[in-house]
């Protein structure tokens, strides 16, 4: 949890922005970390958690972290969570909670509320046609 803490405040101190910093670890050595890159990039897709997923996928030359643990700062947002699944990571420790983040002037909170859908379905159809093509793809694969 200390590097995680140090990668935040290298963070906040050059500006890039809030103090959400991140390790991932993998039998106990350091495979990827980061820190909120949110103003840095103009990307608010850069939490600390997804900057560290990033390298540590770099580093390890995988998609797959099964077998990783994750260290940061704060407990994850909805969509860090999402990419925590999503690159199989098995354990997360994080440091402050939502109501922490809520203190400072974040506004994590809302997104575990029932957001409101903004979400409609459009061109199904044709969208199923690419995956049936990715489908015939990946079966010619498998012979």
């Amino acid at each position: 949890m200390k590097i995680a803490i140090d990668e935040a405040r290298t963070g906040i101190t050059a500006g890039h922005g809030g103090p959400f910093g991140c390790v991932i670890v993998r039998d106990g050595k350091v495979v990827g970390r980061g820190h909120n890159e949110v103003i840095k990039q103009n990307d608010p897709t850069c939490h600390g958690e997804v900057t560290a997923i990033r390298d540590a996928c770099k580093n390890l030359g995988t998609y797959d972290l099964s077998g990783c643990e994750l260290y940061t700062t704060a407990e994850p947002c909805p969509m860090c969570r999402g990419a925590i699944m999503w690159s199989n990571i098995r354990k997360v420790y994080f440091g402050c909670n939502i109501a922490d983040t809520d203190s400072i002037g974040f506004r994590d909170k809302v997104f575990y509320e029932s957001p409101e859908d903004i979400s409609e379905e459009l061109d199904r159809k044709e969208c199923l046609e690419v995956f049936e093509e990715y489908r015939a793809i990946n079966d010619k694969k498998s012979y």
